[in-house]
């Protein structure tokens, strides 16, 4: 029996006692109590409900406009079927510009339902990081691509090419660990600056355009499916694979993420 298997409810345990022993896990996004279901019934990991719901299901262009109200509607609907995943939820944009900010909202969220909330940025987020974590409150950093300073990086653009971005990365990763982040997420990366920085720390990381070697993957439930109207490199549809329609493919993604089928070589960043 595998360690994703063994316990009723995944917590950050879990996911330190798979990345320990050598194992994958693998996440995926949800935003309603249905599909939240189909993620626990298939083996999910980690359900994040991820503020790419104002691209997928508001049809927004971008997650800025995304607002807290949102993130915790979601939250709750998720949360109401999710029996065995771990639940991550975004702070949206500008919901953490402050220390007050912060600690508002991410209670807010934990209230909702979630039990790790997740930023983006960098080394300055070490504040944040460290406030939250001593207050209880389990935190996800999201490094690389972060599509919330979409209109600063000037595109959705490979990060971490250039060497001393690399660099930089890698020693904000530390910093991050050291301030008390419980996982770190990669969005597309090099595969080998990926395993690297997952490499270098002791907490789980996981990828999602950043190549095999990290701790989890990621995909956004609707890429997964095929539906959304862009389709990046990293994404893989699984539905044709399946002999069981949405379940089947949403199982297909955690075996082959479990198995290290995916991500496969044309799904990754050199």
């Amino acid at each position: 029996m595998s360690l994703q298997s063994a316990q009723q409810h995944v917590t950050l345990n879990t996911l330190n006692k798979i990345r320990a022993n050598g194992q994958k896990f693998s996440c995926l996004t949800a935003y309603d109590a249905c599909f939240s279901g189909l993620l626990n019934e298939a083996g999910i990991e980690v359900i994040l409900v991820g503020d790419s719901l104002g691209m997928v299901l508001q049809g927004h262009d971008s997650t800025l406009p995304v607002t807290m109200a949102d993130m915790v509607y979601h939250v709750q609907c998720v949360k109401r079927s999710n029996k065995r995943s771990f639940l991550m939820a975004d702070m949206p944009f500008m919901s953490y510009s402050s220390d007050t900010e912060t600690l508002e909202n991410a209670a807010a969220l934990m209230r909702a339902g979630a039990e790790m909330v997740k930023l983006e940025g960098g080394a300055w987020l070490e504040s944040s990081t460290r406030l939250l974590a001593e207050r209880g409150i389990p935190v996800c950093v999201h490094m690389g691509l972060t599509p919330q300073s979409i209109n600063r990086i000037g595109g959705y653009l490979v990060q971490g090419r250039d060497p001393i971005q690399a660099e930089s990365m890698v020693k904000e990763a530390l910093l991050l660990q050291e301030a008390g982040a419980s996982i770190l997420l990669l969005e597309c990366v090099p595969t080998a600056l990926a395993k690297r920085i997952t490499d270098a720390l002791d907490i789980p990381v996981i990828g999602i355009g950043a190549g095999p070697h990290t701790t989890g993957q990621v995909l956004v439930l609707h890429d997964l499916l095929g539906i959304s109207p862009i389709k990046p490199k990293f994404v893989k549809n699984f539905l044709p694979e399946s002999d069981n329609g949405i379940a089947g493919a949403i199982k297909a993604y955690a075996d082959a993420v479990k198995s290290g089928q995916f991500p496969a070589p044309e799904h990754c960043f050199d």
